[in-house]
């Protein structure tokens, strides 16, 4: 037996259909991003010592501020005295790793001037530091 609605008359009943859809939706968006986030290749990685590393990280930081200034860790250098510096601790570690960090507001020739001090002394191992983009 079918009721007759009319078109004076208040509805009662909620349709939670269009509810139901969004939420079996979303829960299969969701299996889907969890499962392929964690597949891979299994690889048995190596254990590390539970002493404590007493030794210095090797990365050597260049930071440059906005004005300008370079920085070779915490201390401010001259350009020369960057590339003495750098030679000096390449000569002691071939595989020296250096980050540089450039303020957004530093022109570029400073970063690429760097760059070539690097590259002449034979610095393999450069990263550029950046900062995430928040939304």
């Amino acid at each position: 037996m079918r009721r007759i609605r009319y078109e004076n008359e208040v509805m009662d009943e909620i349709n939670v259909t269009p509810l139901l859809d969004l939420a079996w939706t979303l829960l299969v968006v969701f299996i889907v991003m969890v499962t392929a986030s964690v597949q891979g290749i299994k690889i048995n990685l190596p254990k590390a010592s539970t002493a404590p590393s007493l030794a210095k990280p090797k990365t050597k930081a260049i930071s440059i501020d906005a004005s300008g200034q370079v920085y070779l860790d915490a201390y401010p250098v001259t350009m020369d005295d960057l590339k003495t510096r750098l030679g000096q601790y390449k000569a002691a570690d071939p595989d020296l790793p250096v980050v540089i960090k450039g303020d957004e507001k530093i022109y570029y020739q400073k970063v690429i001037e760097i760059l070539d001090i690097c590259q002449e002394i034979e610095v393999t191992q450069i990263g550029l530091v950046t900062q995430r983009l928040v939304k």
